[in-house]
């Protein structure tokens, strides 16, 4: 704990929307207590606390070397402490104690109670679902469950934030309205399963109904799906996704492979015709949805005519957006225990054979939408260009629409524009006259 009294606090996140969400519920916690806080800033702050990812090579990486850069800060007197808190974390407290010795505390991802109390703060119960955004103030990310309950063999994110636990209903439902009530235009719905949402708390899948109940709020013009698993996709959530004019016609769905014996091998619980029925039914069900997935390359035992089926499902399903992680083995998974026997250099050939076949068809679904109006959210000014994008686009991964900064638009409302020209992941437009 500290003993002096600190005024400034700047948190530092790495990894997903969902530490983001994390982050920005201690950054509400110290506000309250009267803390100067910042995110992801540069100027100069008593305190850093790094909030870490663990899920994959790169990433843990990243973050030790992000704690090593401002445990040189401190070295040289520029902040006075360092914490760390989030998946690293929580993974590998002992070992980075151990190794790291200039941190000033260690945090798993379910001490943010701790980690208030040490930097001299109260924590405040009441504040329960409450945060400083760190996104633009016109959308805002709800994550609706902890954990996951799924056995994939590549994956370690069960082994980090435990079993799957639903946040009720009537909770998130208030969260929305009060982000609403804050500005929030979009709300970005995310969890490790979404698909899984309410099974521990109700005995079945409530993702339809809050999605149902969170499309009542008053000014909430967009909903957004993110992360469901390939598994309890209800008719009646492909209707209401495609009947709903706020809920947008997105879903982000992570499918990793098509091979049955690689799919087997990764525990997913579904086959590869099982999928590609699965997304042959979306889009018949809505028939404008935008569909993006993740694939894995170099999974142990992929052959080459794994990769070849893999190749033509991408080819087959035209899917909207499309990343590609090559696969690497994390510590205590089932897949750790597989020989790693795609070597390196493939893992790399594959993943880039395959995103430019996946560059070739964002491009020609692009041109498709030459000529076409579409509804435009500004998330902010860039150079020459307001940045935008459709209901079909998600915030940092997905295509941006580029409209002359010339048309003196503001960010954080909605426009009708025209597709003037495209590239494989930009759309320029004009202001509809």
């Amino acid at each position: 704990m500290l003993k002096q009294k600190i005024k400034s606090i700047n948190i530092v996140t790495l990894g997903c929307s969902k530490n983001l969400v994390d982050s920005e519920r201690l950054l509400k916690q110290l506000q309250k207590n009267n803390f100067t806080v910042k995110h992801d800033s540069n100027d100069s702050s008593e305190v850093v606390v790094v909030n870490t990812c663990g899920f994959i090579n790169d990433a843990k990486e990243e973050s030790i070397n992000t704690i090593l850069s401002f445990i040189e800060a401190k070295k040289q007197n520029l902040i006075k402490k360092v914490f760390v808190m989030g998946c690293l974390s929580e993974r590998y407290k002992t070992d980075l104690a151990d190794e790291i010795h200039e941190v000033d505390g260690f945090y798993g991802v379910a001490d943010l109670e701790q980690i208030v109390k040490d930097l001299g703060a109260d924590y405040k119960k009441e504040l329960l679902g409450e945060r400083v955004l760190t996104t633009p103030s016109h959308y805002a990310y709800l994550k609706i469950s902890e954990g996951c309950n799924r056995k994939c063999s590549f994956c370690a994110i069960p082994l980090i934030r435990g079993k799957h636990i639903s946040i009720p209903i009537e909770d998130l439902v208030e969260e929305a309205q009060n982000l609403i009530d804050g500005g929030v235009k979009e709300i970005l719905l995310i969890a490790q399963d979404l698909t899984y949402y309410g099974i521990d708390l109700y005995k079945e899948s409530k993702l339809t109904e809050l999605i149902d109940r969170l499309s009542m709020i008053s000014g909430l013009e967009w909903i957004r799906l993110h992360y469901t698993y390939p598994i309890y996709f209800s008719d009646e959530l492909l209707s209401l996704i495609n009947d709903r004019p706020n809920i947008c016609k997105y879903v982000d769905i992570p499918l990793q492979h098509v091979s049955d014996h690689i799919l087997k091998s990764m525990k997913r619980g579904v086959t590869g015709e099982e999928q590609r029925k699965l997304v042959q039914h979306i889009k018949q069900t809505i028939p404008e949805v935008a569909i993006r997935t993740t694939m894995i390359i170099g999974y142990p035992g992929e052959t080459e005519a794994d990769y070849e089926e893999l190749k033509s499902f991408v080819k087959e399903m035209k899917f909207d957006r499309l990343g590609i992680f090559t696969y690497s083995p994390e510590e205590d998974t089932f897949a750790f225990e597989l020989k790693d026997d795609v070597p390196e250099d493939v893992k790399t050939q594959r993943m880039e054979e395959l995103m430019e076949i996946q560059e070739q068809i964002s491009l020609e679904l692009n041109e498709q939408k030459i000529g076409k109006m579409f509804k435009v959210l500004i998330d902010h000014k860039e150079g020459d260009y307001f940045i935008g994008r459709t209901e079909y686009d998600s915030p940092e991964v997905d295509n941006e629409v580029l409209i002359p900064a010339s048309a003196n638009l503001e960010p954080g409302n909605f426009y009708n524009v025209k597709i003037v020209s495209v590239s494989a992941f930009d759309l320029y437009a004009e202001i509809d006259a």
